[in-house]
């Protein structure tokens, strides 16, 4: 090859790759200037003034109504906030006055901020909407400057609170805190940490990741939470607990086939909007999957349909219920200290709730079934995987050695604890044809390169025959029907309540004045769409969960079967 063929050659070559930078900077040029020129905006309006953090964007999450459409929960709010430079402020306590009368604000503190002469930026008031912002600037005073401002806001106020979480600050980035901001963080975050990068180094720092990396990881999260059954399933808690003064109340509703949920709530809780002004930061938890309960009587449709699944019982097995049953050196009675006679079946232990009956399955079960279908079966002692922070496994640690009385106890949902989303997914086996479903609140991920990411999970089973599930479904119905006398006009209703003595700390036995509440079920029972699980944490001055729950149980039941017009079954 001559050598003005080579030197040809090296020409197109350096002309080909000063042709290739040349597009990727345009590329990246057209970037910045059109289709993030909203976002630089607002970055230079705060320049050298505010942080970067103030200037944030974050996914959001949305409820998804009974049609299939989205509301947003969690998004980005446009506002403004006020600053002063105390330096140019000449009389303190007369704009104090002006702006306290658009917008209210502490006087100590604005006095404390205009003090510091030292300082050019005070911020003095955050989240103002358009219409205050302009009836601050109109009064034009002195040393008081408007700047565009976003930050995150939950149009529902306290709606699924505990579900949600909030944002705050951690360092200098805005982070999620409990509940899905903090699940899905990483999919939430947007970086918007280079803020005051010089253009040209943002530019060419970023041409690797425009065009190697794929951006596509963050987006936005739609959850199962159905808002409007969501409202009412927190109008029933609150309900509960301003009745009966109770310490907390929960209730959950989930789809029993997929393990979505389409509310989940408890009361006391928070406005995540004012979360700083919360004095208990407990409240910020969620107590459905981070707090372990004895869960009393709830627990025996799940034992005696092992019973039936390994033909130790049928709903006709029958024994001599006198009232009590001496279980090594311990007596354990029924609720009421009364004893049904002989022929007791099944059927009446559930009806009745009998401590006793419960035993004599145990026994006749053995100890080393009764704890493989607790723990390996239900898996009541290990976490559902439900995608919020906080989830705790269950406490079977008295079925570790073969003490009968604990294997006693147990049988009736004492001395073994479990969170409430574990209680539900086991008894959403009876409702589905068996199977252990993961309960989980998002269903999808709008990611920012516009695809949908479909979230799927976990399902294993099935853990009960299908002649099992019609028999404990058939017993648990007549529990509704004859032991509650709660029978519905069009729906049959499988459900059963529980009523546990709550543990004194520290292992010191239990209280005899605090009981803890529940009710699970689900309707149709010949096709169960939805489950309902209730609990209800010492209500004050009464004794059963049926006078605490029944009615807000079956207020939900009406409610669900006319807001999603359920065919009758009956």
């Amino acid at each position: 090859m001559s050598d003005s063929n080579i030197h040809a050659k090296r020409i197109n070559i350096i002309i080909t790759a000063v042709a290739v930078i040349g597009g990727i900077v345009i590329i990246r040029l057209f970037s910045l200037q059109v289709i993030d020129s909203k976002s630089y905006r607002a970055r230079a309006e705060h320049q050298y003034v505010t942080p970067a953090g103030d200037v944030f964007d974050r996914g959001t999450i949305y409820f998804t109504n009974k049609d299939g459409t989205t509301v947003a929960a969690a998004t980005v709010q446009d506002g403004f906030k006020a600053a002063i430079n105390p330096s140019l402020v000449t009389d303190p306590e007369g704009e104090f006055q002006k702006i306290n009368a658009v917008v209210p604000i502490d006087q100590a503190a604005f006095l404390a901020s205009a003090a510091k002469k030292n300082d050019p930026y005070e911020e003095i008031a955050q989240h103002l909407d358009e219409h205050a912002a302009q009836a601050l600037t109109s009064q034009k005073i002195p040393g008081l400057t408007l700047y565009q401002s976003k930050w995150r806001y939950y149009p529902g106020g306290s709606l699924a609170a505990q579900d949600l979480g909030f944002v705050s600050y951690k360092g200098n980035d805005l982070v999620g805190n409990y509940g899905l901001e903090q699940y899905y963080n990483d999919v939430l975050s947007r970086n918007s940490s280079a803020f005051y990068v010089n253009f040209f180094a943002e530019m060419f720092a970023n041409i690797q990741s425009s065009v190697f990396k794929n951006n596509s990881s963050t987006g936005d999260v739609v959850t199962s939470i159905e808002p409007t059954v969501q409202a009412q399933l927190e109008q029933e808690i609150q309900g509960i607990q301003q009745k009966w003064s109770s310490q907390s109340v929960g209730a959950i509703v989930m789809d029993p086939h997929t393990g979505a949920i389409l509310a989940m709530g408890s009361t006391p809780s928070f406005d995540p909007n004012a979360y700083g002004s919360v004095k208990d930061p407990s409240l910020y938890q969620n107590p459905l999957v981070s707090s372990d309960f004895e869960m009393g009587s709830i627990f025996k449709p799940l034992i005696m349909a092992a019973a039936i699944e390994n033909h130790v019982v049928t709903p006709q097995t029958s024994y001599d219920d006198t009232g009590s049953v001496k279980v090594g050196n311990a007596t354990i009675y029924n609720f009421d200290k009364v004893g049904r006679g002989p022929g007791t079946t099944m059927q009446t232990v559930l009806n009745d709730s009998l401590n006793t009956g419960m035993i004599y399955v145990e026994q006749h079960m053995g100890q080393a079934m009764f704890k493989k279908y607790i723990e390996d079966v239900y898996h009541l002692n290990t976490k559902t995987g439900v995608d919020l922070p906080g989830e705790v496994n269950g406490l079977m640690t008295s079925l570790n050695g073969n003490n009968d009385v604990n294997y006693a106890t147990a049988a009736f949902g004492q001395g073994i604890a479990t969170t409430p989303i574990d209680i539900v997914r086991g008894m959403a086996s009876l409702a589905n044809g068996g199977y252990l479903v993961t309960p989980h609140l998002a269903t999808a991920i709008n990611e920012q390169d516009g695809t949908v990411k479909t979230l799927t999970y976990p399902k294993t089973g099935p853990v009960l025959s299908p002649s099992t599930l019609q028999t404990i479904d058939q017993m648990m119905v007549t529990v509704v029907n004859d032991g509650y006398h709660r029978e519905q006009a069009n729906y049959t209703v499988a459900a059963k309540t529980g009523t546990a003595q709550i543990a004194k700390p520290g292992g010191g036995g239990y209280y005899n004045d605090r009981n803890l509440h529940s009710m699970i079920g689900f309707f149709p029972a010949s096709n169960p769409q939805f489950l309902i699980y209730f609990y209800d944490y010492y209500p004050k001055n009464i004794l059963y969960s049926i006078q605490t729950l029944g009615d807000p149980f079956m207020n939900m039941i009406q409610f669900l079967a006319n807001y999603y017009s359920v065919p009758p079954d009956k």
